[in-house]
């Protein structure tokens, strides 16, 4: 038997769908998806097996004009993780084309070092036209030389297997890096922190979503086949641990509830999650927090 592995970089825009594509690849959530922009923070590898290929996803933040430490920080690591794969691959979102930050995105791939063949995912087609799907794969294909062009909706699955295949085959030739039974190289902590991440994240909607963060504090599998996972929430203001909490706690509740209920689907057994919030004003300045979330705190300098 010929194996084949290596790691393929999903690239793009804030929102473009590269979370979603990769969960659809693996087959199980491994990365935060929400409908908010800019809520994939490390470099998240998810495993996918394709016959006889392993195929290492690296799941970038999304690349945009950075304002902040944390912002800085996450833009180092999507171009990061380009830079590691063998093949890197562009998400486009159809109904919004070719937009400014694709075009610095594309200029920064060519004055790029390193040649590995890039190739271009053209998502979200069920939003438009087939004849507006055609004129922008010429448009992107005349601004850079993709080596394949796929159509794809990441959410309903469309040609996301023909992607999948031709990666499969294009990846080098070699043993694979995970056990075929691994999906994610995440520790397990860091996937818990942001399954709850997530639950913060689509409940506050706009009031504050990347003043926070969490980090898993303990982590004990039990004798009764259980796991107790303790969490907690740190915020940047005294008035956002109100917001957190709710009215008579019912917030921090459903927040509780939706991440439990994730947390013993993806583990498989019951689990027991108590989380705790914390006002830190300066949690976006300690290096630590930036360790927690797989981003290197120099980077955002």
């Amino acid at each position: 038997m010929t194996t084949r592995s290596g790691f393929v970089a999903l690239i793009g825009e804030p929102n473009a769908g590269k979370s979603t594509l990769l969960n659809r690849m693996v087959g199980a959530k491994v990365s935060i998806v929400t409908h908010k922009v800019q809520t994939t923070r490390a470099r998240i590898r998810g495993v996918c097996m394709e016959g006889d290929s392993q195929i290492v996803f690296v799941d970038t933040p999304g690349i945009f004009r950075p304002r902040r430490r944390l912002d800085r920080a996450m833009v180092s690591a999507a171009w990061g993780g380009a830079s590691d794969a063998d093949i890197v691959v562009l998400l486009i979102e159809a109904h919004r084309g070719l937009t400014e930050g694709t075009r610095a995105i594309i200029a920064a791939l060519k004055e790029r070092e390193g040649g590995q063949p890039v190739a271009l995912a053209i998502n979200k087609i069920d939003k438009v036209k087939a004849e507006k799907l055609l004129e922008l794969a010429e448009a992107a294909n005349a601004a850079f030389p993709f080596v394949k062009t796929f159509m794809i909706s990441a959410e309903r699955g469309y040609g996301v297997d023909d992607l999948r295949e031709w990666l499969a085959g294009e990846l080098p030739v070699g043993p694979w890096f995970y056990p075929e039974d691994q999906i994610a190289d995440l520790p397990m902590r860091q996937i818990a922190a942001e399954v709850t991440r997530e639950k913060l994240t689509l409940r506050l909607h706009e009031e504050i979503p990347y003043q926070l963060t969490v980090e898993t504090e303990k982590w004990e599998d039990r004798k009764d086949g259980s796991t107790r996972i303790d969490q907690l929430i740190y915020v940047a203001r005294e008035g956002h641990k109100g917001i957190v909490l709710g009215k008579g706690g019912e917030t921090i509740k459903a927040i509780s509830t939706a991440a439990r209920a994730d947390l013993s689907e993806f583990l498989g057994r019951p689990v027991h999650l108590f989380l705790q919030v914390k006002v830190r004003p300066n949690w976006l300045e300690e290096a630590e927090r930036y360790s927690e979330m797989g981003l290197d705190f120099k980077d955002g300098d």
